[in-house]
């Protein structure tokens, strides 16, 4: 090779060189966005050297061996094209290095989950974002990293789609036992200012078992509960409404009696709405969907049929949803819940959640008396002379049970 030819060789060398000095750099950029906490593995070494043919230790190649995992390439390849792309939509007019804009951090609501991925409202516009890798529900109790509600901290971008940084410390959840881990918990809802419990009439019956469970759960979580019975246009008689549920709106319980179809009940319901996040949560079939629709009908809502045989609803929500109301609020409508769990209470912190039986519990014999087989039970006497609804009663020692 010529001095000429060795001169434009090196003059080319270090031209492609400073050409290539921008992509290094939005490459690193890229890959600490991605993983900031990312250590680099070490190398492998090769503590094995062979002989060579001549019995020296005279090698071609290092010993040291890097190895690519599976997919690096590509991923190498999609992490470069991503940097190229955004210095061609931002190019650089002088021989400065180019300015680089850091990703900023902004506070939204998770208004939907699924699967590693949330829906996040950002004062009204909505971006889809997945989660950091070093976010865990590991140690919390919960199952899930993040729920339906949770205020986060996003990292955003031109791209339209953001990612989850922080979950910020929940003021109230509404939670429930996981399926396959008693011990662990599911977050339904989070940072909700109110349950609404809603029971029906009929098809299916009321269910005051259930009621006292979600009261029960709305008051350990700080949580204001409130009562709504649906179909009251299948009651033969609305007095038989009104003293079946009597019992709740002597303890201070707001109670409304709606119908869906007919519209009796709805502006009640509307205003305890308003402006506030409220939490729905009730059995399949009890109108949640058909309520929020007559509340407001551009919610646009699935609704279903219940079985005649069964008398059990269909699953027409199946995915935990925060929707705004025009009149200010939200509202959270969840699938139905058949079984509702207390993990965590014990039996004998129970009548904390009855005050009318507590308010006779101070009358027993014993200081630990259970209230339900021991002698000289001022509980007992009292539901028997009725003074204490039976319905009430019957409800503790069903979940007393459960609790064992």
């Amino acid at each position: 090779m010529t001095d000429k030819s060795y001169d434009k060789h090196w003059q080319r060398s270090i031209k492609m060189g400073f050409e290539k000095e921008p992509q290094r750099r939005q490459l690193q950029k890229a890959k600490k966005q991605l993983k900031p906490n990312h250590q680099p593995k070490p190398t492998r070494r090769r503590d094995w050297l062979p002989e060579a043919a001549d019995g020296s230790d005279d090698f071609d190649f290092e010993p040291v061996e890097r190895i690519m995992p599976r997919g690096e390439r590509e991923r190498r390849r999609t992490l470069l094209a991503t940097a190229l792309v955004d210095m061609t939509e931002s190019p650089s007019t002088s021989q400065e290095p180019p300015h680089y804009v850091e990703v900023s951090h902004l506070r939204g609501t998770v208004v939907e989950v699924s699967s590693g991925l949330c829906r996040v409202d950002m004062a009204g516009q909505m971006l889809m974002c997945g989660l950091r890798g070093s976010l865990s529900a590991e140690d919390t109790g919960f199952t899930n990293v993040v729920a339906v509600g949770d205020e986060v901290l996003v990292s955003a971008d031109s791209s339209g789609w953001g990612v989850v940084e922080q979950v910020q410390p929940r003021r109230t959840i509404l939670a429930r036992p996981d399926v396959f881990h008693s011990h662990l918990r599911q977050i339904i809802v989070a940072n909700a200012d109110q349950v609404l419990i809603v029971a029906s009439w009929r098809n299916p019956p009321l269910w005051p078992e259930l009621i006292d469970r979600y009261l029960i759960a709305a008051e350990r979580n700080k949580l204001a509960p409130l009562i709504c019975i649906n179909k009251i246009d299948l009651a033969e008689d609305l007095l038989d409404c009104q003293a079946a549920l009597q019992s709740y709106q002597a303890l201070g319980y707001p109670v409304i009696f709606a119908s869906a179809l007919t519209g009796v009940g709805i502006d009640s319901l509307r205003e305890i709405l308003r402006g506030r996040t409220t939490a729905l949560a009730g059995l399949s079939g009890v109108g949640k969907s058909s309520l929020l629709s007559a509340v407001q009908p551009s919610l646009q809502l699935r609704t279903g049929i219940v079985s005649e045989a069964s008398g059990e609803g269909r699953h027409t929500t199946t995915q935990v949803t925060m929707l705004p109301l025009t009149m200010g609020g939200f509202v959270v409508d969840t699938p139905g819940i058949r079984e509702f769990g207390l993990s965590g209470l014990s039996p004998r912190d129970l009548i904390q959640f009855y005050p009318d039986l507590e308010a006779v519990a101070t009358g027993c014999r014993f200081a630990n008396c259970s209230h339900r087989h021991e002698p000289a039970c001022a509980v007992k006497a009292a539901v028997a002379a009725g003074k204490l609804p039976l319905t009430r009663y019957d409800n503790y020692q069903k979940i007393y049970g459960s609790l064992g």
